[in-house]
């Protein structure tokens, strides 16, 4: 019985630790899709762009802009496919636990 409840345990941590994976999940792809947004407007711009910096707007190089913005865009799939495999690992772990969990439930 003891094992059984060190098991539900680990298994409210990992599901916390899920919930925690998939929020910083939603705000990289969020950002990223930000990213990619100003990528695009950046192609579809003219000769001139901006940038904010804090509550100011200044002009600067565009293909300046563009390798910060890309730069940036590799980034966040970068760190967007390992959150993907954490939460892929997360989810085997905690099948794997409820699977253990359930069957000595038959035992008791």
């Amino acid at each position: 019985m003891e094992d059984k409840n060190k098991k539900i345990q680990e298994i409210q941590i990992l599901e916390q630790s899920m919930q925690q994976i998939l929020m910083q999940k939603q705000a990289f792809q969020m950002e990223l899709s930000e990213t990619q947004a100003a990528l695009k407007e950046l192609d579809n711009s003219g000769d001139e762009a901006y940038k904010v910096i804090g509550q100011l707007m200044l002009k600067a190089d565009k293909n300046k802009i563009k390798e910060e913005l890309i730069t940036k865009e590799k980034l966040l799939k970068t760190r967007t496919d390992a959150l993907d495999k954490q939460e892929e690992e997360f989810s085997k772990k905690l099948e794997k636990i409820r699977d253990e969990v359930l069957g000595s439930d038959d035992k008791d």
